[in-house]
């Protein structure tokens, strides 16, 4: 099958490129048009009970809490001076109606919470119209009338704070972008030995991004869609071109040199690497698809973004690159590097045939000792890993933002000088069967107030809001409402029996977050299933074994475990906070392991079909184990390190992010990455193959019987050699 469709690309180049070159200007245009229809946030379970308090307190009460807090101080003034007083008003007097639907200051309410320890601050609460992005774009339109004369104006709040990040976000990724890919296109340059060979990942990574955001625009017009998968769509899209460009030019140029012609080594590419990059964008595609399951707008919008930045740099690798190694022939090595390079290191040319090359030698050095190599890189692994074993998960709360950002320098100001809001992390929306205004139902909802008063660890107990047969209780907590204490306070108050006749449903940021970490918690092992079922049965159908497949896991789950133990240290332990520039908050977010999961065992995935394939084929064509992991890691070492190199320079510039769980998601991937490149694949691999013999293309006869029907591969490739025993295998 891919044979035949690499004579087909052959034939028919032109028009591939050409409809290629009109799907690009279609994405350019219309699919970049996705910025305007993203929305921030959508970290919370849309399905919980705290999201349901949410709607119905908003239906009943309408929103309540204020949207924007502006924080106003003075030098020289006291907020019981009438100027101080008039300043606040006056600029708050002249806010549009349509945009700003109730205004709290302590002028108008003289609420103690609403005044510095000091008298020298205060700040009003704005509640705006409309959803999420109405409320985003009126806060552009006030934000420069809520200036007061004479006194210092800042605007915090969670409208502003949420619209932080998203700006912050899309400026991270037009900074990585001009970070990192003119230092692509040297390593590429260099990496690929010549300018034309170079260009050709880069077509193909430009294909990936453009089309994933016409396809999340598509999915803008159906289902809301996070700003954040523009993250993953950019390291995915340009990583995995990369890979698969690698990939491909590598064994073109290998054909070019044994085959007649140019039709004939495309052919033969397709028939292997293009078989091998089919295998992998699906096998990555899959993992991303267990995102899918969970509820949260933030991880199905990775899972979109991320599938369509596979698939559609899967599609393009087989389509669009062959055209182009097409129309090139033997000149995918024009404007060749090498020779200077040559020059430039003192180098002679390399006579090293690629079956004894360095790759080779390491892998055969490796299966001298498999046992000690095997135990010892096992154990430092796990060692890493552990300190996940004491992990403490976390929200995202302003500290994600830099510290000089206004929005969060207003948080971090009403916490230190200000008296502890009366409306709390946690509230109640209570429904009662009598009105809140009748006797029955005044008298049924203060004994609900005061049973939530005294639960162990509740400040106080206010009803906020009434009306009808709805009413808000605000629960005051002293403590970090992010904290395990505080978690442990929305079950305890949700124990508490609600009105007769009545419910009470219990909402706030803190029950917002125990709420996710219940539905990661309930569904994570639905998706490890999910992933690991399907990824098992493609890598069988792909080498016709079962025990390769488990080897993949166990290797995977190796590296994972390691990264997610770094994650720990440094980001809820706090170490290198200086120099990564992040507050540490004691805990890691929830979602941010859940997604470098499914990005990381995708990736991984992905060097291990590539490797694999390699060794597959010497090892169908010798029968001999040793020869076919050394060979195979001689002809894929030096693209598999190169390819983790240039992926690293695109999710290093990420690092840098300004946005705490930006930088959390780059420096997982980059730890997860490095080891998977080097230690699991160069050493782990040929220990355990090596270890296992024959056995590692061990399949029962029936499953042998389906591999040699169904299996992914070609109709003309060599038929495995099979031994008769297992006994002294190499």
């Amino acid at each position: 099958m891919f044979e035949a469709l690499g004579r087909v690309m052959y034939r028919r180049r032109r028009w591939v490129v050409a409809l290629a070159l009109a799907f690009v200007a279609f994405a350019g245009i219309w699919g970049t048009g996705v910025f305007g229809a993203m929305t921030g946030g959508g970290f919370e379970d849309p399905d919980s009970e705290s999201s349901t308090a949410a709607e119905v307190a908003e239906r009943e009460l309408g929103r309540g809490g204020g949207d924007v807090v502006v924080l106003y101080s003075s030098d020289g003034l006291t907020v019981d001076d009438p100027a101080y007083a008039r300043a606040v008003e006056q600029s708050l007097a002249a806010l549009p109606d349509d945009v700003v639907e109730e205004v709290v200051t302590f002028f108008g309410t003289g609420a103690p919470q609403l005044v510095s320890d000091d008298r020298t601050a205060t700040y009003a609460l704005l509640t705006l119209a409309g959803d999420e992005d109405q409320r985003t774009e009126g806060l552009e339109r006030i934000e420069d009338d809520l200036t007061a004369p004479g006194l210092e104006t800042q605007i915090g709040g969670g409208t502003t704070i949420n619209r932080d990040i998203n700006e912050r976000v899309s400026s991270d990724i037009a900074r990585a972008e001009m970070i990192s890919l003119p230092i692509l296109a040297v390593l590429l340059v260099i990496i690929f030995g010549s300018v034309a060979a170079a260009g050709l990942p880069l077509a193909i990574g430009v294909v990936a991004i453009l089309g994933s955001f016409a396809a999340l625009r598509g999915f803008s017009m159906v289902t809301d869609v996070s700003i954040f998968a523009v993250n993953v769509v950019t390291i995915t899209g340009l990583g995995l071109a990369i890979d698969y460009g690698l990939f491909m030019v590598s064994r073109f140029r290998e054909e070019i040199r044994r085959q007649p012609d140019t039709e004939t080594a495309l052919a033969r590419t397709m028939a292997t690497a293009g078989r091998t990059v089919a295998v992998s964008g699906i096998t990555v595609a899959i993992s991303l698809a267990g995102l899918l399951i969970f509820p949260q707008v933030f991880l199905r919008s990775m899972g979109f973004g991320g599938m369509s930045a596979v698939l559609i740099a899967m599609l393009a690798a087989l389509t669009l690159l062959p055209a182009l190694l097409a129309m090139l022939g033997p000149k995918v090595d024009a404007l060749s590097v090498r020779p200077w390079l040559r020059r430039l290191l003192g180098r002679a040319p390399r006579t090293t045939t690629t079956e004894h090359g360095a790759w080779a030698r390491i892998a055969h050095s490796v299966m001298r000792r498999p046992v000690v190599y095997t135990v010892v890189v096992t154990a430092a692994l796990v060692a890493l890993a552990l300190p996940f074993l004491r992990v403490e998960f976390g929200g995202i709360d302003e500290r994600a933002l830099p510290e000089d950002t206004e929005s969060r320098v207003v948080a971090e100001t009403m916490r230190a000088d200000f008296p502890p809001s009366e409306r709390g992390p946690i509230d109640a929306v209570v429904t009662l069967a009598d009105p809140v205004d009748s006797a029955a139902g005044g008298q049924a909802l203060q004994a609900y107030v005061d049973d939530v008063a005294a639960v162990p660890g509740v400040a106080g107990a206010t009803v906020a809001a009434a009306s009808g047969n709805t009413a808000r209780v605000d629960v005051a907590y002293a403590g970090d409402p992010l904290s395990t204490e505080a978690r442990d306070l929305v079950g305890d108050i949700r124990a508490v029996p609600a009105p007769e006749g009545g419910q009470a449903l219990v909402g706030g940021q803190t029950a917002v977050l125990e709420d996710l970490l219940d539905s990661l918690g309930a569904l994570l092992p639905w998706m490890a299933l999910f992933v690991v079922a399907t990824t098992f049965v493609l890598l069988f159908l792909a080498f016709g074994s079962l025990v390769l497949p488990v080897k993949a896991v166990v290797m995977n789950v190796l590296s994972l475990g390691a990264s997610f133990g770094a994650l720990v240290w440094i980001f809820q332990d706090g170490n290198l906070s200086g120099f990564l520039d992040f507050t540490p908050t004691g805990t890691v977010e929830a979602t941010q392991p859940i997604l470098v999961l499914a990005i990381v065992f995708g990736l991984s995935m992905d060097y291990e079909v590539f490797l694999m394939s390699r060794i597959r084929e010497q090892y169908d064509l010798t029968g001999d184990n040793a020869t076919a992991v050394a060979t195979g890691l001689q002809r894929t070492g030096g693209i598999i390190t190169s390819a983790a190199l240039l992926l690293l320079v695109v999710i290093g510039a990420f690092s840098l992010s300004g946005i705490t769980f930006i930088k959390m998601i780059g420096v997982a991937m980059l730890i997860a990455i490095v080891i998977d490149a080097t230690v699991v694949r160069i050493l782990l691999v040929p220990a355990t193959m090596r270890l296992l013999g024959r056995a590692n293309w061990w399949a029962p006869g029936p499953l042998g019987r389906l591999y040699a029907r169904y299996g992914i591969r070609e109709d003309d490739a060599p038929s495995p050699v099979r031994e008769p025993e297992l006994a002294g295998a190499r």
